[in-house]
């Protein structure tokens, strides 16, 4: 009876183990380097490129993985067919303000015949390198937020704020559907948020770059009228030569803020840029245009940024007296025209200094990582943290991508699979440190100078770095217990 005994106890610890072992394995294998490219190229694979993203396939894909992570999820549509995706892992203080990890589902659209492979295959080459629209911008972040996720729940991390991760369509068109609908809904209210973590932009060199504002879209519309005449007459004061005056004036201001960058004065985001976009005159022909009539009517068309530390009622002055007087039959209209305050009357900006504990928090947990973050900058173009930051939160722009150059929305945008992991010990020190609107496209200014023409690219250090920099900020900010100060206004921060 003993001996039948020991060899069920045997039998039973050699089960227990084989399970254990089989368990280990399914974690390891979760948390592999295989499974994170594997993870990562599903989703890129998904077609959500504007103007007709596949936004169903891309909510089923994210509810899963969520899922898979024991989150809580849910699919919302503000509008129909514009899901919005929401996962949720509870805090042991839910009552606290909680903190949001935003990222945006859709990307901007792509001219196949200039890629070297389909910009939805997530071509893997010899060279480690992955092709895809978006993998950059944004949906190596959002996979990011979900990879950090993971490797706290290995550690058995608990929250004691709740966690929410956001994953919204639309952002490439102006966010309407999208993080705006999200940012005024009851939905939202009941979130109860206290910070937003959104996009940033890459750092060419060891700094990683993160954002307390961004400059608003002012896109402008300059139109002059005169008397039609022959094209071999000349009169004063004809549209063309009305509105070519203001294309001078306004090219002269462009040239003044352009130099304060070339000089080192101030950061892209700092200034007021300008760019023509269109131009439109003439009087059309079957074989082009009339070229002996000087025509009645021109119109120009252009992108305006301007920083939240601008004065905006003198830029309008100089719009409706300089760039379009009345005094040379000249008027001008807004197709946008974004504020650059919020609601209660105060600049569009978080806080970087002392008073935020939520920038204090960043800064800590990235040099805690192995990193370090550069100057506070102004982001140069619109993201949908500007919904969020109307509402007095503090909203942070970050995508952990050092030595990196800025490609977003290039051709053959691609990541390096290297970038995606390292095959260390999960278990191994914190010390290592670790993706625009569609005005981007529009706006070729409002992208570094070496944009064009160089394949888009992330190392695979930078990102497994870049999971390691979230992991360590949402620990940080998950376990943040400021002792009251939550009821402070939000617009101190």
């Amino acid at each position: 009876m003993m001996e039948l005994l020991s060899c069920r106890n045997i039998t039973f610890i050699f089960l227990t183990v084989l399970i254990l072992t089989a368990e280990a394995s399914e974690s390891e294998s979760e948390s592999g380097e295989s499974s994170i490219i594997s993870r990562f190229r599903q989703y890129l694979k998904i077609n959500t490129a504007q103007p007709s993203p596949r936004y169903k396939e891309a909510a089923e894909f994210l509810i899963l993985e969520g899922k898979r992570l024991s989150l809580e999820s849910q699919s919302i549509e503000f509008v129909e067919g514009k899901p919005l995706v929401i996962l949720k892992w509870e805090g042991t203080n839910p009552h606290l303000p909680s903190i949001l990890l935003y990222s945006h589902t859709d990307v901007v659209p792509s001219e196949h015949s200039k890629w070297t492979h389909h910009p939805f295959s997530a071509h893997l080459d010899s060279q480690g390198r992955i092709f895809a629209r978006g993998s950059q911008d944004m949906k190596c972040v959002g996979m990011q937020y979900l990879e950090a996720l993971r490797r706290l729940k290995a550690r058995n991390f608990h929250p004691l704020r709740s966690i929410y991760l956001a994953f919204a369509p639309d952002e490439e068109i102006g966010g309407h559907d999208g993080a705006e609908k999200l940012a005024q809904s009851e939905i939202f209210q009941r979130m109860n948020v206290g910070v937003v973590l959104d996009e940033g932009l890459a750092s060419p060199d060891a700094h990683y770059k993160a954002f307390y504002a961004e400059r608003s879209p002012w896109w402008l519309v300059i139109k002059a009228v005169g008397a039609p005449g022959h094209g071999s007459k000349l009169y004063d004061n004809s549209a063309m030569e009305n509105l070519l005056k203001s294309i001078e004036a306004i090219r002269r201001f462009r040239a003044s803020q352009f130099d304060l960058i070339k000089a080192g004065f101030k950061a892209e985001g700092e200034v007021v840029s300008v760019n023509m976009v269109f131009l439109k005159a003439g009087t059309p022909s079957p074989t082009g245009f009339v070229m002996n009539l000087q025509p009645s009517e021109a119109e120009a068309g252009f992108d305006i940024r301007v920083p939240p530390t601008a004065d905006p009622e003198s830029l309008e002055r100089r719009i409706a007296e300089e760039w379009a007087p009345s005094s040379r039959n000249m008027s001008f209209s807004f197709k946008q025209k974004a504020s650059t305050h919020s609601k209660s009357g105060k600049p569009l900006l978080t806080k970087t200094d002392s008073s935020n504990p939520w920038w204090s928090l960043l800064e800590n947990a990235v040099e805690m990582a192995g990193g370090k973050l550069g100057k506070p900058e102004v982001f140069p173009a619109a993201t949908d943290a500007r919904y969020f930051r109307d509402l007095g939160l503090p909203a942070i722009g970050f995508s952990p991508m050092a030595n990196t150059p800025i490609l977003l929305h290039d051709h053959n945008e691609n990541h390096i699979s290297d970038l995606l992991f390292r095959t260390e010990d999960c278990n191994r020190p914190h010390n290592w440190h670790p993706g625009v609107d569609f005005s981007l496209l529009q706006n070729p200014s409002a992208r570094s100078d070496h944009s064009f023409g160089k394949e888009s690219f992330l190392h695979k250090d930078e990102y497994l770095k870049g999971i390691e920099i979230y992991e360590s900020i949402i620990k940080a900010y998950a376990s943040f217990n400021d002792h009251g100060r939550d009821g402070a206004s939000k617009d101190e921060l």
